[in-house]
């Protein structure tokens, strides 16, 4: 049980870091665009950041905290046995 939710949580994990990847790379085209005059969707970009960019952001770090402290406990409780 513990094995198939480790592996549900860091296939969210790598689909949540292309998310935020994509964010990125997006957020770092669109100011080149404006700073070049070119309208790449930062308007758009910026709309997206609170509902979408910056709860995928919070989820990839609680998810790598919660993925470490599971891994940090099955070593412990393997080292008692």
């Amino acid at each position: 049980m513990k094995d198939k939710f480790i592996d549900w949580l860091n296939r969210i994990l790598v689909a949540d870091v292309f998310l935020v990847l994509f964010g990125f790379a997006w957020f770092a085209i669109a100011l080149i665009g404006k700073s070049s005059g070119l309208s790449l969707g930062l308007d758009l970009w910026y709309k997206l950041w609170q509902p979408v960019f910056n709860p995928a952001i919070g989820i990839l770090i609680f998810g790598a905290i919660v993925s470490g402290a599971i891994s940090w406990l099955g070593q412990k409780f393997q080292s008692h046995q």
